[in-house]
């Protein structure tokens, strides 16, 4: 049985922020499907090697990539656990909604007009 680990406010907030900026989702999914060195990563879009050190830096506070030293270089690994994490909390919000939705068609049931 795998037991979640509940995600704090403040990880939450930082995974949404982390997470709004369409570059840094490209990160993210880059990495899940390989790892990639800074510079490689880098070399994928039209800004700085420091722009992109600093969106990696905003996914690594969010727990949703790593990084290592391998050599000269830094590798980032996407971070599958935290995606579920993430995924977890939404599917909470799905429930929730989808509950809402069906007691108002109970509701709208009992009372047609």
């Amino acid at each position: 049985m795998v037991v979640e680990q509940a995600l704090s406010e403040s990880q939450v907030d930082r995974i949404f922020h982390a997470l709004a900026d369409s570059t840094r989702r490209d990160i993210v999914r880059r990495t899940l499907t390989a790892e990639a060195s800074v510079s490689e990563l880098a070399a994928a879009y039209l800004m700085s090697f420091a722009a992109v050190q600093k969106h990696v830096a905003v996914l690594e506070g969010a727990g949703l990539v790593t990084k290592e030293p391998r050599g000269r270089e830094r590798i980032v690994r996407g971070n599958p656990e935290q995606i579920r994490r993430a995924q977890a909390l939404l599917d909470q919000y799905e429930q929730l909604w989808r509950s809402r939705i069906d007691r108002l068609d109970a509701l709208l049931a009992e009372n047609p007009t």
